[in-house]
């Protein structure tokens, strides 16, 4: 028997985290007390009255059974409140909300709804990998787009026009930025917004750090003239303390969804309804919520940046979001080295900022998902190697 997998396997490779943390899992298993400042995943409660709302109507007996695939139309509505409070975005419920099962999932929705083989999809380099691989089993072409340091992370209008716009129907971006911390501003929205349109490449904004030591949440579909030409996803598991309980959110017109729950609807059958009841309830919570969030993670900070300085690495103070990036000192040939030597002199597992693009070689970056405690113990193993 000569049985093979898929094609499109073969252009996609395991995702580095997962083979990564296998590593770090035998290293614990050996005894070596690993501090992971790698994943990005919120180690922090949701709110109490999230998680009692949740067990409260897991006890109903209509709570267990196939929901709709377009969610409840609480959580829709519960979605279009947040957009309007916190966003300024007027969203219809019932036609321009569609909640989703994570963001992860549906970076492939989209891909799949929009992205004939062969079509062209503008990927940024560097950028959160899934884009690269569900553009891959979308089995589309890909195009990076260079995002550097001199020029602020941000894209090159410039260099875009000189692609072969022709080919191309979706463009990948996301702001706050991952892995740089890069926040939005309204030039480089309104300039995207005006790129897809004169362009008719569809522009998907991939939105979920914007709470997070963000002082000004910027969406995309706040542009005059968005909806036409983006998308926008949204999620709970950081500004929520939700990672596990999958739960996000896409908005955009009526047309791009229906192409997109065409796709959803044949691939999960709606969500747990006690999820999406208890999400109805995070989306909800006062502004203190947000606050008391982000006054844990500013101390995290205070202690990445000390971290960042003890590596010899130098890093922008303005970045947002749960991770902080720096660049690798002079004389350091490779991130991965980098952070290896790191992971198995300090016990301390760091990304290295090649998994994210070429763009990302010479950068490494710190999350801030660790209590205070161990993110102390890492400044005090790496400050004793470095002596």
């Amino acid at each position: 028997m000569n049985i093979q997998p898929a094609n499109r396997l073969n252009t996609i490779e395991e995702y580095y985290f997962a083979r990564k943390l296998r590593e770090v899992a035998r290293l614990n298993a050996e005894g070596r007390d690993i501090v992971s400042l790698g994943i990005g995943g919120p180690d922090r409660m949701p709110a109490p009255e999230v998680v009692g709302t949740l067990c409260e109507a897991a006890t109903k007996s209509d709570a267990h059974s196939y929901q709709p695939f377009a969610g409840l139309p609480e959580l829709r509505e519960a979605m279009a409140r947040w957009y309007a409070r916190h966003y300024g975005v007027t969203l219809d419920p019932i036609t321009e909300i569609l909640p989703l099962i994570g963001s992860k999932e549906g970076i492939l929705h989209i891909s799949l709804a929009f992205l004939n083989p062969g079509d062209g999809v503008l990927v940024p380099n560097p950028g959160y990998p899934t884009y690269t691989s569900g553009s891959k089993l979308a089995e589309a072409e890909i195009f990076t787009y260079d995002l550097t340091e001199e020029n602020g992370w941000m894209p090159d209008f410039d260099a875009l026009e000189r692609l072969p716009l022709e080919r191309i129907k979706l463009m990948w971006v996301n702001y706050p930025h991952m892995p740089t911390g890069t926040p939005a501003t309204d030039e480089l929205l309104q300039r995207l917004v005006d790129f897809g349109r004169r362009h008719s490449i569809v522009i998907a904004h991939d939105n979920p750090y914007s709470f997070i030591l963000n002082e000004s949440p910027k969406s995309i579909l706040s542009v005059p003239g968005a909806k036409d030409i983006c998308l926008e996803m949204n999620s709970l598991s950081k500004s929520h303390n939700m990672a596990g309980w999958r739960v996000a959110m896409l908005a955009s017109n009526p047309q791009f969804l229906q192409w997109v729950v065409k796709v959803k609807s044949n691939v999960d059958s709606g969500q747990f309804k006690p999820v999406m009841l208890a999400a109805c309830k995070a989306l909800d919570l006062p502004d203190s919520w947000y606050r008391e969030v982000n006054d844990v993670y500013w101390r995290r900070r205070a202690i990445a940046e000390r971290i960042m300085t003890a590596l010899g690495c130098r890093f922008d103070p303005s970045q947002r979001g749960l991770f902080l990036w720096g660049r690798l000192p002079e004389g350091e040939a490779s991130a991965e080295v980098f952070c290896d030597r790191i992971l198995h002199d300090a016990r301390v597992f760091i990304t290295p900022g090649f998994i994210f693009g070429s763009n990302g070689e010479g950068y490494v970056r710190i999350s801030l998902c660790a209590i205070e405690e161990r993110m102390h113990e890492a400044l005090k193993r790496i400050l004793e190697i470095s002596k």
